[in-house]
């Protein structure tokens, strides 16, 4: 079989599993079928890979074109390298202060080398990078866990060095496992010739570290083969067992076992589908976008190909809805919509976005994909990721002749996540969201709206700063930009939002024509603000974006305060907020009988934020000059 032309040959298997391409039943991969019949649509003996062997010189150098220097010019700057030991202390480090990037810093370097000496003995073939590549191998084999100090406080014992006796698989550890299985089945018989331990040895650590723990433990909460439909799940889900299923797809000789593992991961992956939204908006934000939806795709994609076109889910609304979230979330200009803790910059490859609009056939998603390699410094991609390395080389040449174009509706609608995007004639593009406070990677938010103008932020979200234990501690909600009080929200009778399900924006209203966005956030807040209704409107006109907020509370005894988050400079004059950010100048107009304006600086020391923003942001709080119980309070926002 021709498996360069897989993405073209979008199989839906309705005949045995009974797929229907409208409605997505629940349990979609394994409902009407088990792992005995699944056995009888595997490839085996590594039928499937489509690359070339490492020998085949002829086909690398084709593949690879002019990015074959790139690649060996990044392998011979790590000829030298020294690896990186990881000590206890470093491991400890995130128990006692919070800080994973002790540890998490050196092992990505290790595996960033690694992955470049890979890449470029498959580039070269001279056997100049086999030594060190072997010494690489030796290390992670030497290794007593492949999963980072963050993640390994899920062992038993509650602490981050690692147990010996306990493998956990988590995000890391089995991108590892599944990156060593690609240089396993590249150079087994290269290391071979040096000495058979090698190969025998990095065979057996795969099996330990991730592959048995896999098939033996149930307990993973990603997995999640035996959690109630509605448990929360994430990007994690998709990742790691897209991950693993490299790992068995290239390692696994038995027949039998390998329907087993392929089956299970089929069981946690249905947990997933079963549990997003099917909208296909991403409630983790943009940022997780190439882990969700993108994972998600390469797991499909493997599936694919291990059952020899049997099973695709590739011609499903709901697939093709998941991928066009990302092209109708960037605004322009490497901005994204941001909700959560994703950040504002845009991050996601080209070349993922590309193949991913092959598969579901979306020409939106094809020339956003070369849009973005169009732009990007390098088309070349690199890492652990092996799977994606290697896809990426093989469409480049592909996406370089292919149409590049980023053109989105002027409005999108995400009913279910409850996302709005809206755009106007004068270059505005608003985004709102209602939705509840505990969404995955959750901000308490609902409500909140963010606006550009001219593809240039204006009303942002500051987004989140560097991962800590804290961030998803119980102290998560003490940290500002979590909170709704650091959003563009209001702070209501001396309340802010809580955390929870319950907290919630309802009565959600959209005019389409209009662009009219309306929702009561009465109840976001807790009981203690005696909020009877609390009716935000966002209108978003041909010249401007209106926003209005209609309330009652019940015995109000604090001052109100709406919340606007900036950056640029900021000018507060009678009646009027003047914002110019890059050139682009907008203008608020408030009620200056109603409302008195007070602006803050926050600092930005964290990297994370000031990354994209700069050294520091504002806090536009407009607090209510009289404690009423009934009112509106009206904002224009207009380009100058």
């Amino acid at each position: 079989m021709n498996k360069k032309h897989l993405f073209s040959v979008l199989i839906f298997f309705v005949s045995i599993l009974g797929y229907s391409s409208e409605l997505l039943e629940k349990n979609v991969l394994t409902t009407n079928l088990s792992s005995d019949q699944l056995s009888d649509y595997l490839l085996m003996d590594r039928k499937w890979v489509y690359y070339p062997d490492y020998n085949n010189r002829e086909s690398w150098d084709k593949i690879l074109g002019e990015n074959k220097t790139t690649y060996i010019n990044r392998g011979n700057s790590k000829l030298k390298y020294e690896w990186k030991v990881i000590t206890a202390t470093d491991y400890l480090d995130y128990e006692r202060t919070g800080n994973r990037f002790t540890m998490q810093n050196k092992n990505s370097s290790n595996h960033d080398a690694l992955a470049d000496l890979v890449i470029a003995e498959l580039a070269e073939g001279k056997g100049r990078f086999m030594d060190q590549i072997i010494n690489g191998v030796f290390y992670f084999c030497e290794q007593t866990s492949w999963t980072l100090s963050a993640h390994l406080s899920r062992q038993a014992s509650g602490r981050v060095i690692p147990d010996h006796n306990e493998h956990v698989i988590a995000l890391v550890s089995a991108q590892t496992a599944a990156f060593l299985s690609w240089t396993y089945y590249f150079f087994n018989q290269e290391f071979d010739k040096v000495d058979p331990i090698i190969s025998k040895r990095l065979k057996y650590e795969i099996y330990r570290k991730v592959i048995i723990p896999y098939r033996q433990n149930d307990h993973y909460w990603w997995l999640a083969i035996n959690a109630p439909d509605g448990t929360m799940l994430n990007n994690w889900t998709p990742w790691c067992n897209s991950n693993v299923l490299q790992c068995v797809m290239l390692l696994e000789d038995d027949k039998e076992q390998l329907s087993k593992d392929v089956y299970r991961s089929m069981q946690s992956v249905d947990k997933y589908i079963n549990y997003v939204s099917k909208d296909g908006a991403c409630e983790e934000g943009p940022s997780y976008w190439e882990h969700a939806a993108g994972k998600l795709y390469d797991y499909l994609l493997l599936l694919q190909w291990i059952t020899n076109d049997k099973i695709s889910l590739f011609n499903t609304p709901f697939l093709r809805n998941m991928g066009e979230y990302i092209s109708r979330t960037y605004v322009g200009n490497d901005w994204v919509v941001n909700f959560a803790d994703a950040s504002a910059k845009f991050t996601a490859k080209g070349s993922l976005v590309y193949r991913y609009g092959k598969s579901v056939n979306s020409d939106e998603m094809m020339k956003f994909g070369a849009f973005l390699e169009r732009n990007s410094k390098s088309s070349v991609t690199f890492g652990v990721d092996f799977l994606r390395v290697l896809e990426s080389i093989y469409y480049d040449n592909e996406i370089k002749k292919a149409k590049a174009e980023h053109i989105t509706p002027d409005y999108t609608i995400y009913p279910e996540t409850q996302f709005y995007y809206f755009k106007n004639n004068n270059n505005f593009f608003l985004a709102a969201k209602a939705g509840f406070n505990a969404e995955s990677h959750n901000h308490n938010d609902a409500g909140t709206f963010s606006l550009w103008v001219d593809e240039t932020p204006i009303f942002i979200d500051a987004g989140v700063g560097t991962y800590t234990r804290q961030t998803f501690g119980p102290e998560r909600y003490t940290i500002w930009t979590m909170r709704s009080n650091y959003h563009n929200l209001p702070t209501i009778n001396g309340n802010e939002q809580q955390f929870g399900k319950s907290y919630q924006a309802t009565n959600v209203n959209v005019d389409t024509k209009k662009r009219v966005l309306s929702m009561n956030l009465a109840n976001a807040y807790p009981a203690s603000a005696r909020i009877e209704d609390w009716t935000r409107i966002y209108k978003l006109t041909d010249k401007e974006l209106l926003l209005t907020d209609k309330f009652k509370i019940n015995n109000a005894d604090k001052p109100n305060e709406i919340h606007f988050m900036l950056w640029g400079k900021i000018e507060v004059e009678d009646g009027k907020v003047f914002i110019n950010v890059n050139d682009t100048n907008v203008e608020l107009v408030f009620d200056e009988n109603k409302l008195t304006a007070e602006l803050e600086t926050i600092h930005l020391p964290d990297v994370r934020l000031s990354k994209v923003w700069g050294k520091e942001i504002y806090r536009l709080t407009f607090k209510s000059k009289k404690i009423v119980q009934v009112d509106e309070y009206h904002f224009s926002i207009r380009k100058l």
